[in-house]
């Protein structure tokens, strides 16, 4: 009954926090303080659930690395012109009535060469979401349309750090999974073209090529060689270099262009690699060119060392084994699916990461898969189909938090327009509903 009310009153002040525009970090450090409660209540010495605060939090580290690379690449990509670059080309090659339609396509394609949704989002997504700020686009639909590209590579990617992860918590083979995935991601990613193509008529860019065109060749030097940082990402992705080295050339690539293109100091540039790029408040894009920097990442760096400290009270205190009796309820393979789903809601919550979520609803259902005799295969596909893209639609997850920060955008206005990411998890309850039905009309 505590580990119950320790949820409900932990979710609800997140809810709070989120409804009143309370930075998350607060309530998740309340969150941590009642679930410390509860193990003291249980038993656990406080110097046991520090440690176990402490191991869990460490895991964030590895984390915390994507996170420097992301807010410099932001910060240094402005700097060398690649973000006005393709903001400019994007202007003169993109129809703007399909603008949405290309916001979701694109950052699918390039998170299916990076296997990483936040570098996708680090990277083309902020230059898509300049075009839509300076386009006079709803930034809910666009954020929306780019975050569900994002994770459309990064569910599976071979590159995808979440799909090798899952193939080796399930121990299955990462390739036969890709299969499934893409076998199953068919029927949702045409709906989201269908849904994203609609918005795309309501919501085209509105400015005139000339005057954006124009301000943006005014305070940068356009070429093809500030194109090289995103070159040179697409080129590795290719060849299979690993992202965080691919991002590592970028970002000095791109300083060196900001350095001899775009004739910054270096003493600018590392400004602009701590702090996040800026023009001068006279200049027409203040407002539209600017963000990115390591120290922009810092809420979410807090985020998620505090979620994996509180992961790690939960694994040390194995509190969440008492939810196995009410997952074994499950009578047929649709039911099964759904308290997947709903298991891979409550642990992206409170795990407020996604591997989080992966580690923990693996470790609750596999014991009820293999009870219902249901192979390997079934279960990393179906983590794969809540787990991952779900985390992404929960504000206060990393999934989510940190592309609506990179973008600058708001944490929960784009979850109505993220079709692909709930779509899908809902197109496979209907299959598996269906097919149940099916059998049952066979056996009768």
């Amino acid at each position: 009954m505590d580990m119950i009310t320790g949820l409900l009153v932990t979710f609800s002040i997140l809810l709070f926090s989120i409804h009143k525009g309370i930075f998350v970090g607060i309530p998740l450090v309340i969150g941590l303080g009642i679930f410390t409660f509860i193990a003291w209540k249980r038993g656990f010495s406080l110097k046991a659930i520090w440690w176990m605060s402490f191991r869990g939090g460490k895991k964030a580290f590895v984390v915390l690395k994507i996170f420097i690379l992301i807010g410099a690449i932001t910060a240094v990509w402005m700097a060398a012109g690649t973000v006005p670059a393709i903001v400019y080309y994007g202007i003169q090659l993109l129809n703007p009535s399909y603008f949405i339609l290309y916001a979701f396509l694109i950052s699918s394609l390039v998170s299916s060469l990076l296997g990483t949704s936040l570098g996708t989002v680090g990277t083309v997504g902020a230059a898509l979401i300049v075009m839509a700020k300076g386009g006079n686009v709803d930034l809910n639909i666009a954020a929306g349309a780019i975050i569900a590209g994002a994770y459309f590579g990064d569910r599976c990617s071979p590159m995808s750090s979440s799909a090798n992860l899952v193939a080796n918590l399930t121990e299955t083979n990462l390739f036969t999974n890709i299969r499934n995935m893409v076998s199953s991601s068919v029927i949702p990613f045409l709906l989201s073209i269908m849904l994203y193509t609609a918005f795309s008529f309501t919501q085209p860019l509105r400015f005139t090529g000339s005057s954006i065109a124009g301000e943006l060749l005014t305070s940068f030097q356009i070429n093809w060689v500030v194109l090289l940082p995103a070159i040179v990402i697409v080129v590795f992705s290719v060849c299979k270099v690993n992202v965080k080295s691919s991002m590592l050339v970028s970002i000095f690539l791109a300083a060196m262009v900001s350095a001899f293109i775009q004739h910054h100091s270096m003493l600018e540039i590392m400004n602009y690699l701590l702090f996040g790029f800026y023009l001068l408040p006279a200049n027409p894009l203040y407002a539209i060119m600017k963000g990115g920097g390591i120290l922009s990442m810092w809420p979410a760096a807090l985020v998620v060392y505090i979620s994996c400290s509180l992961a790690g009270i939960f694994e040390g205190t194995n509190m969440l084994s008492s939810v196995d009796k009410v997952l074994a309820r499950a009578r047929t393979r649709a039911e099964l699916f759904a308290y997947t789903a709903a298991v891979s809601i409550v642990t992206a919550a409170f795990g407020c990461n996604q591997s989080m979520a992966i580690v923990l609803t693996n470790q609750l259902m596999t014991s009820t898969y293999q009870q219902k005799n249901i192979n390997k295969d079934a279960l990393a596909l179906d983590l794969e189909n809540t787990g991952i893209v779900l985390s992404a639609l929960i504000p206060w997850n990393i999934a989510a938090f940190v592309p609506t920060t990179t973008m600058d955008v708001s944490p929960v206005g784009f979850i109505p327009y993220a079709f692909y990411l709930y779509l899908l998890p809902l197109a496979c309850l209907i299959r598996l509903k269906l097919a149940g039905n099916e059998k049952e009309k066979a056996s009768a």
